[in-house]
């Protein structure tokens, strides 16, 4: 009996001390779930397919309530799951165009010049690790399907070229086979990508493309115009342009100055077949849109109707937002109106791509002036959550008629022109010239800016800045020591970013330094600029704290607000602040410049709306970028080129006297010149290329 007892009496004691250390061991390693997680987690579907490119549904559930994905991640799921996560989250989802894989290479493997061969490897990424791999081009597909083993949907197949090929209906947009392709030839896609995007080092682009300040894929729509697909070919020319049919008439050419074909016997007319195929959409009176991502809700107004203006406006439409442009004269169109001739360019062909930007969802607004009609302060009060300046330069002001005037678009700030002007014509101005704040802010200028520096101190300002993009010692030593004398501080080797303000007062300027990119802020009141056109700048409410917004939100004015520097051109390179190398001074010299400038200000806006802060990667492709190219093609017959056919009208004011255009037979010839280039791909004469491709469509 004792033994039974004493065995209860250790089992018990045992019992004792095992929940004792359970006890103290849930407490120790206790690990708290999130509720909040756990509700998310279980609305998502379960299927752990890594599609949102985190390791499974409960990864992504804690990464949805860190706020470090968006609630519509899952890439598995519908749409009624994104919903049910944002009720749980308590927040709203904006609608989203879907990403689509696209392969990113021109030449398979067959077509392609081979360096190296590799039996028994059947993954990329192994290839590409063995001197780079088996193609000569850097960037070219491997073609060993590593893509189409990784995607989880079914969506990708290696054609018989050896290139993938993506069914848009299975994908969802995953990225898996973008993670696992080593040359980056396979890409997410959708229509905000394409137009945020900048070409970069690792892209298959082409030399006129490279060329093109708009960045029109050019051998594709041309393509498309040699398989007698016109509909396509200028949907491809409106991805990166909305005024086909102007440019057609009164583009520069840089693209074909880089044609390859030039190595042979002359370029391809890739500008005289832009316009062939943009008549041909205005002939037929069936108006050719290309795709825009679902509506976001978001306003934006867009200063000046100008080409840089409407283009801006353009690209904003097709980002989902809901653009108005506003132009000061009676008529949309700015210098492509007033400063070209009829016999250039028409009237009715500019009305004909402007009514094309309008249908694409651009409200319009003419004889509205900013600084007349409206202020920054009251179009926020309007509701528009950005506001985007493109005034143009001096050529825009006289063409309007305000060359004369004394303009101030954004609140306190002048251009040094009209404040030299207005303070010292006979020494005086009927109205007193240009008054100044306390805090003056003097950006470039030179010698001049010392001068303007001394007026604004005779007009009682006490606190002036002069910002200079040059370092000190590129200015002469008595200017160094005038600006001392006159108590003036001088910031040297900087740029202004970022302008700030409270209704129609300008408060502050954000300054960088540019070896170092520190940045500073500088009280500013008044803000005098050396150049011919106030800067391009995407105004919007600063941000506030939840009670600050709930305050402001019962109100009606003054609003505090913020200008930042767009998105600069690619061969800016570091270049940041304002009066930078890239930046115009005045009008752009070309309108394709002016497009491709609208184009970066609609990402900008976009940016900016979405907290991000506009600039541009480190291997954007630039004038200077090291890039695989060739300078001499093979086994390439000579093919003449198609002159354009010269109007013979004498009729007085005939809007068509230079030029007559080419006809179908003339289009489909000149295409077909046309080397369809890669990289350093390009189709010799001996390829079938574009015969098979009509065997297909036909």
């Amino acid at each position: 009996m004792e033994a039974v007892l004493s065995a209860i009496y250790m089992l018990g004691g045992l019992g004792l001390v095992t929940g004792a250390l359970l006890a103290v061991a849930s407490k120790v390693f206790y690990v708290y779930v999130d509720p909040k997680v756990m509700a998310v987690d279980d609305a998502l579907p379960g299927a752990n397919c890594g599609g949102c490119g985190l390791p499974g549904c409960a990864a992504n559930a804690e990464a949805i309530v860190a706020g470090k994905v968006d609630a519509n991640s899952c890439v598995a799921g519908g749409p009624e799951i994104a919903e049910a996560i944002a009720e749980i989250m308590g927040v709203t989802i904006e609608a989203k165009e879907p990403d689509i894989a696209r392969p990113g290479c021109t030449y398979g493997v067959g077509e392609a010049d081979l360096k190296y061969i590799y039996d028994g490897l059947s993954d990329c990424r192994a290839a590409a690790l063995i001197n780079g791999g088996m193609k000569v081009c850097t960037i070219g597909c491997l073609g060993l399907g590593s893509c189409e083993k990784a995607c989880q949907f079914n969506a990708i197949s290696m054609g018989p070229d050896g290139l993938p090929i993506v069914n848009e209906e299975r994908c969802t947009g995953c990225g898996s086979c973008e993670r696992v392709c080593p040359k980056n030839i396979i890409r997410l896609s959708s229509i905000t990508r394409r137009i945020l995007k900048e070409y970069t080092t690792e892209d298959c682009t082409t030399p006129c493309q490279r060329a093109c300040p708009a960045g029109i894929d050019i051998s594709e729509y041309i393509r498309q115009i040699a398989l007698k697909n016109y509909h396509r070919a200028v949907q491809v020319i409106k991805e990166r342009n909305p005024f086909p049919t102007v440019i057609g008439r009164i583009c520069p050419r840089p693209c074909e100055v880089d044609c390859r074909r030039k190595y042979v016997d002359e370029p391809v007319a890739i500008n005289f077949l832009k316009r062939f195929v943009a008549d041909y959409e205005k002939e037929t009176g069936e108006r050719v849109l290309p795709y825009k991502a679902p509506d976001t809700g978001r306003k934006v107004a867009v200063i000046g109707g100008g080409i840089e203006g409407l283009s801006t406006s353009f690209f904003t439409a097709r980002l989902g937002h809901q653009p108005t442009v506003f132009e000061a004269t009676q008529k949309m169109g700015g210098l492509l109106r007033s400063a070209i001739s009829v016999n250039r360019l028409s009237h009715d062909i500019l009305d004909w791509d402007i009514e094309g930007i309008a249908e694409m969802g651009v409200a319009m607004e003419t004889e509205k002036a900013l600084g007349r009609d409206f202020t920054i302060d009251s179009l926020l009060g309007q509701g528009f959550d950005a506001i985007f300046l493109a005034t143009g330069g001096w050529d825009s002001r006289l063409a309007r008629g305000a060359g004369s005037m004394t303009e101030q678009l954004i609140p306190g700030t002048h251009l040094l022109l009209d404040f030299m002007r207005a303070n010292n014509i006979s020494g005086s101005n009927a109205n007193g010239g240009i008054s100044c704040e306390s805090d003056v802010v003097i950006n470039g200028g030179g010698k001049l800016a010392i001068d303007a520096a001394q007026m604004c101190k005779e007009k009682g300002a006490k606190n002036i800045t002069l910002v200079f993009r040059e370092k000190a010692e590129d200015f002469q030593e008595d200017d160094i020591q005038k600006i001392k004398d006159e108590g003036i501080k001088a910031v040297f080797n900087s740029g202004i970013r970022q302008f700030y303000g409270e209704g129609d007062s300008l408060t502050e300027l954000k300054c960088v330094e540019l070896d170092t990119m520190s940045e500073t802020v500088i009280p500013a009141g008044t803000f005098i600029i050396a150049s011919g056109r106030f800067p391009e700048l995407v105004f919007i409410k600063q941000k506030q704290s939840e009670e600050s917004e709930a305050l402001e939100e019962n109100s009606i004015s003054p609003f505090k607000w913020v200008g930042v520097e767009p998105r600069k051109i690619p061969s800016a390179g570091s270049e940041r602040g304002l009066l930078s190398d890239s930046d115009e001074l005045s009008d752009y010299s070309a309108a394709i410049k002016a497009i491709g400038s609208g184009r970066r200000s609609a990402a900008s806006i976009h940016q900016v709306m979405y907290d991000i802060l506009p600039s541009l990667s480190d291997n954007v492709i630039s004038a200077t970028s090291v890039i695989q190219n060739i300078y001499s093609v093979e086994n390439v017959s000579k093919n003449e080129r198609q002159i354009m056919p010269l109007s013979q009208s004498d009729v007085p004011g005939d809007a068509e006297l230079v030029e007559n255009g080419y006809t179908e037979e003339m289009a489909i010839a000149e295409s077909q010149r046309c080397l369809q280039c890669g990289l350093i791909c390009y189709k010799k004469s001996e390829d079938t290329f574009i015969q098979e491709e009509l065997v297909k469509s036909a």
